[in-house]
């Protein structure tokens, strides 16, 4: 689907062609279609074909006086299988072209709707490098917003989990796990990207003090956000340790006991076995009442053994 838009007031408002400042393609789309966009706006295919790749990393590129900047944003698991990552990441392709902005992204994404409901604040499609640093700046609050859900769904589960041990919550961390590991990864790329966008002057704003500013803050805040998924993994990966420990040793306790109470059983189950056998020679055999005295022998054994363990555990 491919949309044109320009600024109206305080809105974003969606006009013909002609009039546009800012392109955004979105899917679904097939060959023929992302065809026609490169050959009607100018722009090389592969430009179209890279941003559309889910697993495309966050970088930048020029050709013919083009430039293209792919940068990752997290985007909700529309799966709802439970072995799958609560969050995902998918590019957002930039395309700078003479006259007007093209974005272009794989599936629907949170930070282009802000834009396009006008909850970005002093947004104006015309000026591309204020565009292209909005777009950053979103993309970390979105970043920082996953975490922040992520975190608190972890200690939801972690209540849930002091409660009791079902897989159910211990799935839901791995879901978690694996949520985490996908936006560290994303945020590493665009911290990167970052570094290098600020090196090369890619955006030209060397000279802009507030561009400048203004990008150094987005670099700043991306870092703190890569800071806290790491510590947010680092956090999950020892409670996940540390209720492996605990289920591992209530285990053992529970294994404990039952050898204790098979030992208990054995000794008079032993003696009756004894008593099973079909001799001619065996104590008590002719002695009146002997099935009481081998039944009192036998629970005193066991009573006898019982405490033994006690005594050895009290030690």
């Amino acid at each position: 689907m491919i949309q044109y838009f320009q600024k109206e007031g305080a809105g974003i408002v969606e006009v013909e062609r002609a009039q546009a400042d800012w392109i955004h393609v979105s899917a679904p789309l097939d060959n023929s279609e992302l065809e026609y966009i490169a050959q009607l706006e100018n722009i090389p295919l592969d430009f179209l074909t890279d941003s559309l790749d889910i697993d495309e990393r966050s970088r930048y590129e020029r050709e013919d006086g083009l430039r293209l900047i792919v940068i990752n944003t997290p985007v909700p698991n529309a799966d709802e299988k439970e072995s799958d990552a609560l969050y995902i990441t998918a590019p957002i392709g930039m395309i700078l072209l003479e006259d007007r902005i093209l974005t272009i992204s794989a599936m629907e994404n949170a930070i282009i709707t802000k834009f396009l409901k006008g909850r970005v604040k002093n947004f104006d499609p015309k000026d591309q490098r204020k565009f292209v640093l909005q777009l950053f700046e979103q993309t970390v609050f979105q970043f920082l917003d996953g975490l922040k859900k992520l975190n608190l769904k972890r200690n939801l589960i972690e209540k849930e989990l002091y409660n009791s041990s079902r897989n159910k919550e211990l799935q839901q961390l791995l879901r978690i796990e694996k949520s985490l590991v996908y936006l560290m990864n994303s945020l590493s790329d665009n911290d990167l990207l970052n570094q290098k966008m600020r090196r090369s002057d890619f955006l030209g704003i060397r000279n802009d003090e507030e561009y400048q500013d203004l990008f150094e803050d987005i670099i700043i805040d991306n870092s703190q956000a890569l800071e806290m998924a790491n510590v947010h993994t680092n956090i999950l990966s020892g409670t996940m340790e540390a209720y492996a420990s605990i289920i591992s040793n209530n285990l053992n306790i529970v294994i404990h006991k039952l050898t204790i109470i098979t030992i208990i059983l054995m000794v008079p189950t032993l003696v009756a076995s004894f008593y099973g056998m079909n001799l001619a020679h065996l104590p008590l055999k002719d002695t009146p009442g002997a099935f009481y005295i081998i039944i009192a022998i036998s629970l005193l054994l066991g009573f006898l053994l019982i405490l033994v363990f006690r005594r050895n555990s009290s030690k």
